[in-house]
């Protein structure tokens, strides 16, 4: 026999009470149907919370990765700007440095002309297939590369400005320390080379040549340096004897005064003594000798005028 549940509902109002039967199978099935939504109700709203906060995470970490994105960009656009720049500056250099050497007569060497092996991927040549943030970062390495190989150029582009600035001090030493004027004006009387001795009548070497003009002409260094000696030197009567460095030495004589010490820096130019005829000489003239090495040259190979 089933089990049955009656339910008295009662009314404050004071009617009548109303009795309904139930059947406690029924009871049973309507508090588990109860039950189990109770349990879909909170599993649902459990669900929909994971939802909420995965969803509210994902923003956060959506926001963060923008951030980021944002970060790298900025520094990708200066890392672009810094190399922009560099690359500017050092085809700037490496071309005026090229000028340099053409007027100095300096040639460069192949690495110097290397100097600008330098490359590296830009944005568009990245894989598409790679997460955007990876890709800036391959980018920003690329460019961090870029910017060092690049810093490294400049250094070794001041490497060679020093190199080159020494060369051409070195030249420049050289060009002032070489013999490339007349010590005077006048006309030549006798050449260098083999000729025959207005005094002896024989064949003999003659170191230099000479140069006639009016008794105390100024005679002039014809370079740059230091006198070795100044005085009265036997045969070629009073002389000076400067020194250019580099080998190079250059004597006047037969002056008629000198007009320098030993010891004394003299420029291009300077005057030096008068022209005379003391020694052995038949008239007023100086007598110019180039030395190099200590090896009489041909002095009209030096002289530029």
């Amino acid at each position: 026999m089933r089990k049955k549940i009656s339910l008295v509902i009662l009314s404050n109002s004071g009617a009548s009470a109303k009795q309904f039967t139930i059947s406690a199978m029924f009871l049973r099935v309507f508090i588990a149907g109860c039950l189990i939504a109770a349990t879909a109700l909170g599993y649902d709203y459990y669900r929909l919370k994971i939802s909420a906060v995965t969803a509210l995470n994902n923003t956060f970490q959506l926001t963060n990765q923008t951030d980021e994105i944002m970060r790298q960009r900025e520094q990708i656009q200066e890392f672009a700007e810094e190399i922009s720049t560099l690359k500017t500056n050092l085809v700037a250099l490496n071309d005026f440095e090229k000028k340099i050497r053409i007027i100095a007569n300096i040639e460069s060497t192949e690495e110097q002309d290397n100097l600008f092996g330098i490359g590296g991927s830009i944005p568009e040549d990245l894989d598409t297939q790679i997460p955007l943030t990876q890709k800036h970062n391959s980018l920003m390495r690329e460019m961090h590369e870029q910017v060092g190989q690049l810093h490294l150029a400049t250094h070794n582009q001041d490497q060679n400005f020093d190199t080159l600035l020494k060369r051409l001090q070195d030249q420049q030493n050289l060009l002032a320390s070489t013999p490339a004027v007349r010590p005077c004006p006048g006309w030549t009387t006798s050449s260098f080379g083999y000729r025959i001795s207005p005094f002896t009548g024989r064949r003999e070497f003659h170191k230099g040549f000479d140069i006639a003009n009016r008794k105390g002409t100024p005679i002039t260094a014809t370079a740059d340096g230091m006198v070795a000696f100044a005085g009265s030197k036997g045969l070629l009567g009073n002389a000076v004897v400067v020194d250019h460095g580099h080998g190079m030495v250059t004597r006047y004589g037969h002056l008629e005064k000198v007009m320098v010490k030993r010891g004394t820096s003299v420029k291009r130019g300077d005057t030096i003594g008068l022209m005379g005829n003391t020694g052995r000489s038949t008239g007023p003239h100086v007598h110019y000798e180039v030395h190099l090495n200590g090896i009489p040259v041909n002095p009209v190979k030096y002289i530029l005028n």
